[in-house]
């Protein structure tokens, strides 16, 4: 067990300038497939399905024809209880919505401990700046995580938040799951246009980073570290425990815990927002954590917003080997085994509907330049399905079934959605997630 421990220290402390050396990455790795091999011998699960490649010169590129993309005849309906009683109403609705989280927790994200530990807020650091031309306070914040019950074990969550420094008044707040790159990375930013983080302050809004990897790896080798290591005191974890999706989602529940203390962000308006990975997360934050007011979920795909019953890009097989696996519970890697997308008792529809009646703003980049693999029909298909669900509640669905084409807003509705024409980013969607949030924070 120190042995494990220390190589995976070794792994996530050789990291130079964003990116870890080719000995780092071998040993995580190792690691990774290590404990997913653990995993699948405690499924009794001898081998896997390979999952299609995302290159669309491989052999085995991922399916892009939507005439092959939906072999399933049905999908689970959140409107029926299991026993295949029907939601007649609101009620009834938060009953069956604890069987679906049930589902969701044993087969899919994971169950969170019971009595995870509580976190301290420190003030790192504090400034009167400006981001690009608008005045802002901003403050650095690290949330110390009580490892009481394992020393061995520290964690910490990385927060920067920014309010407006003309405004003494609490505000509404998009909280972005951020990446922990250092500065310069990307380069000078060389666009005249405002940042988001500019966007938020113009509206009198603020906003705030929350890192997931500062307190949750993104790799199976870490799940012995963090907070999933220390709430399992070090050990692997058992075949329900909740993954990487469910931990960094946990982490944005204490970072509302801070903003209910907080004097300049109004807790009742707090928006979430991410990107890929963490578009996935920020979906999973939403449905799980009901004071999360809205949700800008941005190419997500497999795993977050898109049907993986559909064929198409990215899935299941993908999601379970060794490179993802650890964003879900040990269970789901059984569905690339044994059993398959057909027999997951949800699917993402269904996460999608634990939202309601809150507002969500599905974002997803162009076919053509983000390519096939996010599957943004298969995301477009999920918002449709849950629909039902904000209209028993008595709120507006996206109002149409038919895909929109590209850069066409849908926005009618307490779900909207918008192609865009850009790549892997939600850039070009700020403005529209901006338009569709002012009606619920203004």
């Amino acid at each position: 067990m120190k042995h494990f421990i220390l190589l995976i220290i070794l792994g996530l402390s050789m990291q130079v300038s964003g990116q870890f050396s080719q000995q780092a990455r071998d040993s995580i790795n190792r690691l990774s497939y290590q404990d997913h091999r653990l995993m699948m011998e405690m499924l009794g699960i001898d081998e896997l399905r390979h999952g299609p490649s995302g290159n669309p010169n491989d052999a085995n590129y991922a399916n892009t024809d939507e005439s092959k993309a939906s072999p399933y005849t049905s999908i689970p309906n959140p409107l029926l209880f299991d026993d295949g009683q029907p939601v007649k109403n609101a009620a009834e609705w938060e009953k069956r919505k604890l069987e679906i989280f049930e589902h969701f927790d044993r087969e899919m994200y994971g169950r969170m401990p019971e009595n995870t530990p509580s976190v301290s807020w420190e003030v790192v650091s504090e400034m009167d700046t400006l981001e690009g031309k608008t005045p802002v306070r901003l403050r650095r914040l690290k949330g110390i995580v009580d490892n009481s019950s394992y020393p061995s074990i520290s964690v910490e969550i990385d927060l920067t938040v920014g309010t407006p420094l003309n405004s003494n008044d609490a505000v509404p707040v998009v909280m972005e799951f951020g990446w922990n790159f250092p500065s310069g990375f990307f380069g000078n930013r060389n666009s005249d246009k405002p940042s988001w983080k500019e966007m938020m302050l113009q509206n009198n809004w603020g906003f705030a980073i929350l890192i997931p990897t500062s307190y949750q790896a993104d790799n199976g080798a870490g799940l012995r570290q963090g907070i999933i290591g220390l709430v399992n005191k070090g050990e692997p974890r058992k075949l329900d425990d909740w993954g990487t999706l469910r931990a960094w989602a946990w982490g944005a529940s204490r970072a509302i815990d801070f903003f209910v203390n907080d004097p300049f962000v109004d807790e009742k308006r707090v928006a979430i927002e991410g990107l890929s990975r963490y578009g996935k997360a920020a979906l999973v934050a939403m449905a799980y954590e009901p004071r999360i007011a809205i949700g800008f979920i941005g190419s997500s795909g497999a795993g977050g917003a898109k049907l993986l019953r559909r064929v198409y890009g990215e899935q299941v097989e993908n999601l379970a080997s060794s490179a993802e696996y650890h964003w879900f519970t040990p269970n789901f890697i059984k569905y690339a085994g044994p059993l398959t997308p057909n027999d997951l008792p949800i699917d993402a529809h269904q996460l999608i509907a634990l939202c309601a009646p809150r507002p969500v703003f599905i974002s997803v980049g162009s076919e053509n330049v983000e390519g096939h693999w996010i599957d943004a029909k298969g995301m477009f298909v999920s918002a449709i399905e849950a629909g039902p669900v904000y209209k028993l509640l008595g709120r507006k669905d996206m109002g149409t079934t038919i895909m929109p084409e590209e850069k066409t807003f849908v926005s009618d509705g307490e779900i909207a959605f918008r192609q865009h024409e850009g790549g892997h980013t939600v850039e070009p969607n700020w403005p529209y997630f901006i338009e569709f949030a002012k009606r619920y924070f203004e």
